[in-house]
């Protein structure tokens, strides 16, 4: 069965270029466009991994992941990445406070991106 991916991403071109190499390798993905997305999706289905974008429209990805830690059920141990062209603004420890598994800066190299997904979703 294959992994389900969730990639929360503002912008279509990285949105795009991340749905396709993850794809490749037979993940399941739905793209939403913010934060406020995720949890309305999560809400409906379960999802191995969130790929969360930090700076969008609505809800930007800090928020919401402080909302999924807070929830009720297994949408709250949801792995999350989060990627971010930010990444100075923020610390190891801030992204550990909020409880995201693991960062990748962008420009996004893809090869380390896969490693991530694979090594936060057990899928050798």
């Amino acid at each position: 069965m294959s992994k389900k991916i969730i990639i929360a991403e503002d912008s279509n071109i990285m949105q795009s270029l991340t749905k396709k190499i993850l794809s490749q390798l037979k993940y399941e993905i739905t793209p939403v466009k913010n934060g406020q997305e995720v949890l309305d999706t999560i809400s409906n289905e379960v999802y191995d991994l969130i790929l969360l974008d930090i700076n969008m429209p609505v809800m930007d990805g800090m928020e919401c992941v402080r909302s999924i830690r807070a929830m009720d059920g297994i949408q709250k141990d949801i792995p999350i990445i989060v990627i971010t062209g930010n990444g100075d603004d923020y610390t190891e420890e801030d992204f550990e406070a909020v409880g995201i598994n693991a960062f990748v800066p962008k420009p996004i190299d893809y090869d380390s991106l896969l490693k991530q997904v694979k090594k936060v979703i057990n899928d050798n």
